[in-house]
């Protein structure tokens, strides 16, 4: 029986992984380290060539102090930006017509009244 393979972006996964790596200051050889991998191996995840299982990826979000999902996913909903980003790739794909139902939609659903 064939499977099919999970629609997973380990390069987009990866940039995160090193993005968050930069901003705490830490070096390939520092997260390596105290990952027990190589710096190679470590490498080839921030650039997407090769895989991270679920369980390595949960290391690297304790070490780093990050939650999983913003490694996974990009998004952590606890942010006040939860969203922000893909509903404005979205909402920018839109004409005049489509802006102007989707703002008055959202200023109903935010309770904001209409002047």
């Amino acid at each position: 029986m064939e499977t099919e393979e999970a629609n997973i972006d380990f390069k987009l996964i990866g940039e995160r992984l090193r993005e968050e790596r930069l901003k705490k200051g830490m070096s390939q050889e520092e997260l390596a380290e105290k990952l027990d991998v190589a710096v190679g191996y470590l490498s080839r995840v921030e650039r997407g060539g090769t895989t991270i299982n679920l369980r390595r990826l949960g290391q690297v979000s304790i070490i780093l102090d990050i939650p999983l999902e913003r490694l996974v996913t990009g998004i952590v909903k606890e942010d006040k930006r939860y969203l922000e980003e893909d509903f404005y790739e979205i909402f920018k794909q839109c004409s005049k017509e489509k802006k102007r139902l989707i703002y008055n939609i959202a200023r109903i659903v935010a309770g904001v009244k209409f002047v």
